[in-house]
């Protein structure tokens, strides 16, 4: 199918089908679809939105990202995973402040920030820019490995490179915004990973893979491994005052520069952070062990709940432990797992009954 006729058919579906209301899609402008590209990463649309919205709300423009508190900027990605995105969020943020609040606008400037790929420059620059530039997100190369029925996984070198020239080639000159969200909308809504639904596709009678019968088994899987498994213990230590210790994890890594709970490879090591800090534990239960899973590996981690008997007269100690009111936990930036097991250990009246 030529790219022309491509485009023409693509065109005429998303004008009557295609979704127009999204928030991103409102009031667009570089800093609006920037965000929303970053969540979308690995990320699905229903749950983005909510994000989103308290996102911009609460950081209406990338001036207002670059000054806040990262920590701030953290409590608000929680829970959408892959932390890594937010710091890199408020680190370009950073350096297009310092650029007087205008975006780059070509690919390899845009592609040199933080957390910004080849994809997610050329979808800022087509939306909100109308240049014509191919994307390739996880949607686009679903539809064109299905179209020209490209084998292989997209995440190696060779198929990515082969689905880039795919894109490039039927990528609209005119109407550039509009034919790159289609083609999300298309891979999104119609071309899915399951049950695609290829009889109202409005490209389907070019679509290689349709033909050959191969629509469920491209694009290519990645090659399978068995994920590690890691075991932790979680510390949740209450002091008389029913704070909760916390500390900032690392800048870098798992949940780098949120605010988490000590962690142990064993029971016994706990030993060592109760003489450092002189805690003298009143009380301790373990509780059900849990599971969490990385892209790369599985946390299994059993939580320890303890209580000191002896006071604490300093709220701070140093930078990365800090007691917190457990009625602060829903300020901080604190990974998903960890505000939950918080929040179900430490509601009110689980507090009031420890008084």
């Amino acid at each position: 199918m030529p790219p022309e006729q491509f485009q023409q058919k693509l065109f005429i579906w998303f004008d009557m089908h295609g979704r127009k209301d999204l928030p991103w899609q409102l009031d667009i402008n570089p800093y609006r679809v920037w965000v929303s590209e970053i969540m979308l990463q690995q990320t699905q649309v229903v749950s983005v939105i909510g994000y989103f919205n308290r996102f911009v709300a609460r950081f209406p423009t990338v001036q207002s990202l670059a000054s806040a508190e990262l920590d701030e900027v953290l409590q608000h990605w929680s829970g959408l995973g892959y932390y890594a995105r937010a710091r890199n969020l408020h680190k370009t943020a950073q350096i297009v402040a310092d650029n007087a609040g205008v975006f780059p606008q070509t690919v390899a400037e845009l592609s040199a920030l933080p957390g910004i790929g080849r994809s997610t420059a050329g979808a800022i620059l087509s939306i909100a820019c109308g240049q014509s530039q191919p994307i390739l997100d996880g949607n686009v190369k679903r539809v064109l490995a299905r179209f020209h029925a490209v084998h292989g996984w997209p995440g190696d070198n060779k198929v990515a490179a082969q689905l880039w020239q795919i894109s490039q080639h039927y990528t609209a000159r005119e109407r550039a915004g509009d034919y790159t969200q289609a083609m999300m909308d298309l891979g999104a809504t119609l071309c899915t990973r399951s049950k695609p639904l290829c009889e109202i596709c409005p490209v389907a009678a070019g679509c290689q893979a349709r033909q050959l019968g191969l629509v469920k088994q491209l694009p290519g899987s990645k090659p399978r491994k068995d994920l590690p498994v890691k075991q932790l213990y979680f510390l949740l230590l209450l002091d008389q005052e029913n704070r909760i210790l916390l500390e900032r994890r690392p800048p870098t890594g798992i949940w780098g520069g949120l605010w988490s709970l000590p962690e142990f490879a064993d029971p016994q090591a706990l030993q060592g952070l109760c003489l450092q800090g002189n805690y003298r534990i009143h009380a301790s239960q373990t509780l059900p062990g849990q599971r969490h899973s990385f892209s790369h590996y599985h946390l299994d981690y059993i939580p320890l709940l303890a209580k000191l008997e002896n006071p604490i007269n300093n709220v701070m100690e140093g930078e990365r432990a800090v007691w917190y009111k457990t009625a602060e936990i829903n300020t901080l930036g604190l990974p998903a797992p960890i505000k939950r097991l918080l929040q179900q250990y430490f509601t009110e009246d689980h507090n009031d009954e420890n008084d």
